[in-house]
């Protein structure tokens, strides 16, 4: 009877907790340092006048995120960048930039390695979107205006493809990839609730995620999320069209007390075409095939 009763008192606990409502949010402390380590890799196949094309891409990096102030809404994050690298196997070959390699010849890796320690400003809620980040244009500007060996229209456009990768807009949408998982209102397991984010980088693109509170342990919150990625029309202008759509599939480990990410892994499946403006490099302009599969890991350490 004993073990009956224990039994039956284990089931009721189960049970409550089943249905038991929890708050997911940030609860970082001021003056901490948090760290976002990441690592991308990217399988990219292109078909250009029947040719197919094919390009891996691994990019890894190590961004901290420290405390600065906080009130009942709002992080206020003072952001740097402590490592970056990317990798690419290129059919001519392949080509690698490092934030750590110490070669005046080596511009681009140079150049990344100047962005390493220089501080921005970002400002989180509680439920991991990020309200607004500030000053990495200008930041990104600093760095390369101490290039002296640089100059003219070729700075500009470095300029414009730095901003694009490392700029604000980037920045939200990538990080956010990851810590834009809570809901706004408190949700049991297996409860369910949608966030909508907007990727800006080479692409633009509307990601619209489907997430699922699965599992909640002593230690941790446990998110699966699943949805789909469409990119946004270009203007009329732009040198480049993508018009491509895809699926997304997330899997979240987020620190109970903190709130924190600890481990997610993200994996990425896009394609459609995407179309050249007519240029004296492309006359006519292009339209051509393209698909990238994905897969990101991101731990806190």
């Amino acid at each position: 009877m004993k073990y009956l009763f224990n039994l039956f008192l284990l089931f009721f606990a189960a049970f409550s907790c089943q249905g038991q409502k929890l708050k997911l949010v940030l609860n970082l402390t001021k003056g901490n340092t948090y760290n976002m380590v990441t690592a991308t890799t990217s399988a990219i196949t292109q078909t250009i006048n029947g040719q197919v094309n094919h390009v891996d891409v691994t990019v890894t990096g190590t961004t901290a995120f420290k405390v600065l102030s906080a009130d009942d809404s709002l992080y206020y994050m003072e952001v740097t960048y402590k490592f970056l690298t990317m990798k690419m196997q290129l059919p001519e070959g392949p080509v690698s930039f490092d934030s750590e390699k110490r070669d005046p010849a080596d511009l681009m890796s140079s150049m990344m390695g100047a962005l390493i320690d220089k501080p921005f400003t970002a400002t989180f809620t509680r439920s991991g979107k990020i309200r607004s980040v500030n000053n990495v244009e200008r930041m990104i500007s600093s760095v390369l205006d101490g290039f002296q060996e640089i100059q003219g229209v070729q700075k500009e456009e470095l300029k414009a493809k730095f901003i694009q990768s490392f700029g604000s807009n980037a920045i939200k949408g990538s990080i956010e990839m990851s810590t834009a998982v809570f809901p706004e209102t408190a949700v049991a397991r297996n409860d369910q609730w949608t966030i909508n984010t907007t990727l800006q980088s080479t692409m633009k693109a509307n990601v619209a995620m489907v997430y699922q509170l699965t599992d909640a342990t002593p230690a941790s919150y446990i998110i699966h999320g699943e949805g789909s990625i469409t990119t946004i029309p270009a203007p009329p202008d732009a040198q480049m069209k993508y018009n491509m759509k895809g699926t997304m599939v997330s899997d979240v480990k987020a620190d109970r007390l903190t709130g924190w990410i600890t481990e997610s892994k993200i994996k990425q499946s896009i394609g459609g075409t995407v179309a050249i403006k007519d240029t004296p490099d492309t006359p006519g302009g292009a339209t051509f095939p393209m698909s990238m599969v994905s897969q990101t890991v991101i731990t806190d350490k």
